[in-house]
């Protein structure tokens, strides 16, 4: 793909909606005293997602952004590919460095390791409380039934999964539905045509994050609301 410029509605989306994000992430840290919310986003950095690659990438640098400039949300940004590579960074509040880290990722051949990702979330939770997981990919090339047991038990330890799948692979929808229902998270499309919403929706888990449900319901956008909806079941899952 290249450098293709995905349009003036992502820029747009940037300015009011995380300019709300920041002001009233602050203020849910306030509340919170010295606690931080942490989320985890995971990349599939496998060859087939390099066609979308430049377009994630500036996606997830703009929630990147938006969490880094409220100080209240801890980051860690992990991603497999290749041959049994999977890495991940420290969790930082200062997110420019895994915004750039992250741009640096070049996509190499391999299979999907998904339940690595879910492995390694359950067991940062267990040393200190994982308050969401994004994960983007667009493929699965796993056994559906282990990754249903991790996803159930982030969902009994309240970390939800947040899937957005590039792609229409009916394979990967099925289980990364199912590993979003298991977990009480929520699945959605990644596509090209939405990005402004994607942009959008990546803020609302930012600001469930770092504040939970009542920090969505606060803020009370558009996004939010769908968000909401989509991990109480009510949307077409």
């Amino acid at each position: 793909m290249g450098k293709d410029n995905p349009g003036k509605s992502l820029d747009i989306s940037g300015s009011r909606e995380i300019d709300d994000f920041v002001r009233l992430a602050k203020a849910v840290a306030v509340s919170k005293g010295a606690a931080t919310g942490r989320l985890i986003l995971a990349l599939d950095a496998t060859m087939s997602r390099q066609p979308t690659w430049d377009l994630a990438c500036q996606l997830q640098g703009q929630m990147f952004d938006a969490a880094g400039k409220t100080g209240s949300l801890a980051v860690q940004l992990a991603y497999f590919r290749g041959f049994a590579e999977c890495r991940s960074s420290a969790f930082v509040r200062d997110t420019g460095a895994l915004k750039d880290l992250m741009i640096r990722i070049d996509c190499r051949a391999g299979n999907t390791q998904i339940g690595k990702i879910l492995s390694h979330t359950l067991k940062e939770t267990a040393r200190q409380k994982v308050d969401a997981l994004v994960y983007i990919g667009d493929a699965f090339e796993e056994e559906i039934d282990a990754l249903a047991e991790q996803a159930g038990k982030l969902g009994l330890l309240g970390v939800p999964v947040f899937v957005f799948q590039e792609g229409r692979d009916s394979r990967a929808e099925s289980a990364f539905r199912e590993i979003a229902r298991l977990s009480k998270g929520a699945w959605f499309r990644f596509d090209r045509a939405a990005a402004a919403t994607l942009a959008k929706l990546l803020a609302s888990v930012a600001v469930f994050a770092a504040g939970g449900v009542r920090a969505l319901e606060a803020r009370n956008l558009p996004e939010d609301r769908l968000l909401i909806e989509h991990m109480r079941g009510g949307a077409d899952r």
